[in-house]
């Protein structure tokens, strides 16, 4: 009975102690169940990666129609900005024409009643003309008579 049974014996009172413990058992289920949380969380990261791919998939997706509607619009508004152009253009040629053509119209009006005017003018400065000229050459009743009668007559002619 020396010092190195007693370390025997002290050993296999230790282990007697260990197993009537269950410590083997319980360091086995903490390490089973530090296994099933690392299984659960390796589970769920896989579950939360497949989730994000799906989401990512989708995203691009709904990225490609944003662009594609996108593109839809930008074409659409330059149709549009060139119909209105082309509309805008016409509307403008149309009002200058009708601008011109009323512009046209007064000044053919206006020299229309300019030549009346002078007509007029004209037939006036005959009639005094004639007037003077026959009353000058002419006297008593018949120059009346000729003197009405060839106003009468200039007017006539002149409007």
């Amino acid at each position: 009975m020396d010092a190195t049974f007693w370390a025997f014996v002290g050993l296999v009172l230790f282990f007697v102690a260990i197993f009537w413990a269950k410590i083997p058992g319980k360091i086995g289920g903490a390490l089973d169940k530090r296994a099933d949380d690392i299984r659960n969380e390796l589970d769920e990261a896989r579950k939360l990666r497949e989730e994000a791919q799906a989401l990512l998939s989708e995203y691009q997706r709904k990225r490609h129609e944003a662009e594609g509607e996108a593109e839809a619009i930008i074409a659409e508004a330059t149709a549009e900005a060139e119909r209105l152009t082309l509309e805008t253009n016409q509307a403008l040629e149309e009002m200058i024409a009708r601008r011109s053509k009323a512009a046209e119209d007064k000044i053919a009006q206006a020299e229309t009643q300019a030549i009346a005017e002078v007509r007029a003018r004209a037939a006036d400065i005959a009639v005094a003309a004639a007037e003077q000229i026959l009353t000058a050459k002419v006297k008593d009743k018949v120059a009346d008579d000729i003197l009405s009668k060839s106003i009468a007559q200039v007017k006539e002619k002149l409007n």
